[in-house]
């Protein structure tokens, strides 16, 4: 008999719910839904980038002391993941880490608006802390989650695409900050940017009552132990079996993602610096302007390698994205005027496809652990806390963000060792999930075979924890 699919609002990670062969029409409802979060990080992150210059001008501090809002927003997702984020997602489940995610996110949020009444840099650090709490629980949730929601085939290619739906929010961001955020160096840009701040956390309430109410399948640590298992009965080669200490590729990626992600967030942090330093006469505004372009470029090209992971092996696109990151950021060390600003655009058209690939990539295998790793995954994401305040003490030691561009050229090198290590030593492992028919066709399932039903549509199965 076949599993009858839970649809409960909590189940235990014990408990297999029939949702491990999710199929692809099944899944584009809650992938749909799911895929609005990432959005909202993305306009949150956009936001990031211009508040840094924006705050330099209006509370007129340093490039060092406005890094404090990079170390507050990305120290939150060490703090988020590792602690309650990653409880609340093992003991309650998807649905109500989305929630508590965007419950927090708001609060944090409307915190904007009281910092902005004293002209406090210290609140803004301490809301944009709050904020960073509320995303990294969406992160810890929202990425595994479209991970393991479809077929495992295509487990890189549907997180790819949901997180260049993320690029496209930090490309609204920088446009609308040009607009609204730059229009003047004065007590009313800050008032500006709490109307935004208010607007988001109405939004972001709206749509954790939404969540609440949607029919969002529920999938366990039990429902991934399954889908390991059927991969297995496939001839996939999977890693479930061992404690998550012994999984060599996840804690490589780990490493390799607080490298990529801390890179990344220097770059963009320090985005508009650059561009005004290499190019004089160019305006914040201007500059802001030009941060948009850079991340529609980003968010085309996790499109792009998005759709191409359909025929190129995700572990390859990841060596020429992240070799590309490499080159570029050298690059722009030295580059001038136009020349300097084309490159760093470059750095992230390459910058794109390299977070989703390296966590799905990490993910893969994992089974009963991939909640867990996943909470490793998003709290390596505070490696944004550490390069920015690390490039802008290079930068203000020569008077040169170009200078600096040499610490998240570090972090890319650092980086490129996980796709060097992937093609040299995990290759078979991962070409063989390019075979997996989990979710694709209506073949009976290894625990089907085995009768796990009932009428109440789930039953209990025990996992091994660690």
């Amino acid at each position: 008999m076949a599993i009858k699919k839970s649809t409960k609002k909590v189940v235990s990670d014990n408990v297999a719910t029939g949702n491990n062969e999710i199929t692809l029409r099944e899944s584009i409802f809650p992938l749909f839904l799911v895929t609005i979060l990432f959005f909202l990080w993305g306009f949150a992150y956009g936001l990031l980038d211009v508040l840094n210059k924006h705050f330099q001008e209006v509370l007129h501090i340093t490039r060092s002391q406005s890094s404090g809002l990079q170390g507050a927003y990305f120290g939150a997702y060490f703090l988020g993941p590792l602690t309650f984020s990653g409880y609340i997602l093992r003991r309650w489940g998807y649905r109500v880490a989305f929630m508590t995610g965007l419950c927090i996110y708001g609060v944090g949020a409307l915190m904007f608006w009281p910092s902005g009444m004293k002209e406090s840099f210290g609140g803004f650090c301490g809301s944009m802390f709050i904020v960073g709490c509320g995303l990294s629980t969406l992160e810890t949730a929202a990425n595994p989650y479209i991970s393991v929601l479809g077929p495992p085939k295509y487990l890189e290619m549907r997180l790819n695409l949901a997180q260049a739906v993320q690029g496209m929010g930090t490309v609204l961001a920088p446009v609308l900050a040009s607009h609204v955020f730059f229009k003047s160096v004065s007590d009313s840009a800050l008032q500006s940017v709490q109307w935004v701040y208010l607007a988001i956390a109405c939004f972001v309430f709206f749509l954790a009552v939404v969540f609440y109410f949607a029919p969002l399948p529920e999938i366990t640590d039990a429902d991934m132990e399954t889908q390991a298992q059927d991969d297995a009965a496939e001839g996939t080669e999977t890693t479930s079996s061992k404690p998550i200490w012994q999984q060599k590729t996840l804690i490589w990626g780990v490493l390799a993602q607080f490298c990529y992600v801390g890179s990344q967030c220097a770059v963009a942090g320090f985005f508009i610096n650059y561009v005004t330093e290499a190019k004089p006469g160019l305006s914040s505004a201007e500059g802001s302007n030009f941060l948009s372009i850079a991340q529609a470029g980003f968010a085309i090209g996790r499109f792009i390698a998005g759709f191409s992971m359909k025929f190129v092996k995700p572990r390859h696109i990841l060596f020429v994205f992240l070799a590309g990151c490499v080159a570029f950021a050298a690059a722009c060390i030295k580059g001038e005027g136009n020349t300097a600003v084309a490159l760093i655009h470059l750095v992230l058209f390459f910058e794109s496809c390299c977070f989703p690939t390296i966590f799905s990539l990490s993910l893969r295998g994992l089974g009963r652990h991939t909640k867990r790793g996943a909470s490793f995954l998003v709290a390596s994401v505070c490696g944004g806390a550490v390069f920015p305040p690390m490039m802008a003490v290079v930068s203000d030691s020569r008077n040169s963000t170009k200078f600096g561009m040499i610490v998240p050229m570090a972090g890319f090198i650092a980086a490129f060792s996980f796709p060097i290590y992937l093609n040299l030593f995990e290759a078979e492992r991962l070409d063989s999930y390019s075979k997996s028919t989990v979710g694709l066709d209506n073949k009976m399932s290894d625990s089907e075979k085995l009768g796990i039903d009932s009428d109440k549509g789930t039953e209990e199965i025990r996992v091994e924890k660690l």
